[in-house]
């Protein structure tokens, strides 16, 4: 369904876009030219996104879905505005019905893709049948450059992929690309299809370009789903325990400092022998309770492997004066 409608749609689009360039027609009609050719091409995508990426039809499928022969289809593509110049070598009576429909499908793809992203190119379309395998290339030079200066519809590759899948489950070949300033499709169909599986096996199969493009994406998205978070809670974490060794070190009061507490010292004389800051750390019995009473915890040490991590000086003043010390272990 979506091959052939989008074949015929794009046809109509293109008859549409030299309707519009022609110079003897009238400018509300050049505007419903251009509107009718927007609408196809939107057709054709909006199609594409309704089906998604179909299966092609296995052997056993009807064969003659579409009776339009190739001879049709450049007849066809050539009325909308294409140059189409149609080549045939080689006995064809002999060919199974099943290479010929995927010719005609090769074709019809390849004519549908120039329509689309060339349109004004000539196309050359070579179908040779020899006794083994039919060898269908179709090869268009560089878009006009009225072309070059519509805007491109988008295309996700799918016709492109269905025929490339389409050509290993029979155990042909199938290559696309850029050539000359134009582009070339190049599918070797063989009469007597090897077994998927086999063939895979021997020739050892690769995906085709387009499958390992989407397999790498997804991978790459998949590596960041799971390294994302992970990096980023290594890098909180880090972040967290540097500001907490940070902390400790600024709140460690020195053995030798509290050695020079005593209790009646006034809070300045203290403060002078005290670190910057506090400790997190606060003791779960009860502090010291009086009218006034406030405390001061500071960290023994900020060695984690100390025996004394952990543990804490405990300071209470009354008002402003030391009244109670004491060391506090969890």
């Amino acid at each position: 369904m979506h091959d052939v409608l989008g074949h015929d749609l794009s046809l109509i689009a293109l008859s549409a876009g030299a309707l519009k360039l022609a110079p003897d027609l009238e400018e509300h009609h050049q505007r419903a030219a251009g509107d009718i050719r927007a609408r196809a091409a939107t057709a054709v995508e909006r199609l594409g996104e309704v089906i998604g990426v179909l299966r092609e039809e296995t052997d056993a499928t009807p064969m003659n879905p579409n009776s339009s022969s190739l001879t049709s289809l450049a007849s066809e593509a050539s009325a909308a505005g294409l140059t189409v110049e149609l080549r045939t070598s080689g006995e064809a009576d002999d060919v199974p019905a099943v290479v010929t429909r995927a010719a005609h499908r090769v074709v019809q793809e390849a004519l549908t893709n120039v329509v689309k992203h060339a349109s004004g190119a000539s196309v050359t379309v070579h179908v040779t049948h020899a006794a083994t395998e039919t060898k269908v290339v179709v090869e268009n030079g560089p878009p006009s450059s009225a072309a070059n200066q519509r805007p491109r519809p988008r295309s996700g590759g799918r016709g492109l992929i269905g025929l490339q899948e389409r050509m290993r489950l029979t155990g042909g070949s199938f290559d696309h690309g850029p050539r000359d300033g134009g582009y070339v499709v190049v599918a070797r169909i063989p009469h007597a299809p090897s077994p998927p599986l086999a063939h895979s096996a021997s020739r050892g199969y690769e995906l085709p370009q387009e499958h390992r493009r989407a397999r790498r994406r997804v991978g790459r998205a998949l590596v960041a789903a799971v390294m994302v978070p992970l990096v980023t809670g290594a890098l909180l974490s880090g972040a967290l325990m540097g500001w907490e060794m940070m902390s400790a070190s600024q709140s460690v009061l020195d053995p030798r400092d509290y050695a020079r507490l005593h209790v009646g010292q006034d809070r300045s004389e203290v403060e002078r022998l005290l670190p910057d800051r506090q400790t997190n750390y606060r003791p779960l019995t009860a502090e010291p309770t009086g009218d006034g009473i406030t405390c001061a915890y500071y960290a023994m040490t900020d060695d984690r492997f100390d025996d004394r991590s952990g543990d804490s000086y405990q300071l209470c003043f009354r008002k402003d004066t030391l009244v109670s010390l004491d060391t506090i272990t969890p």
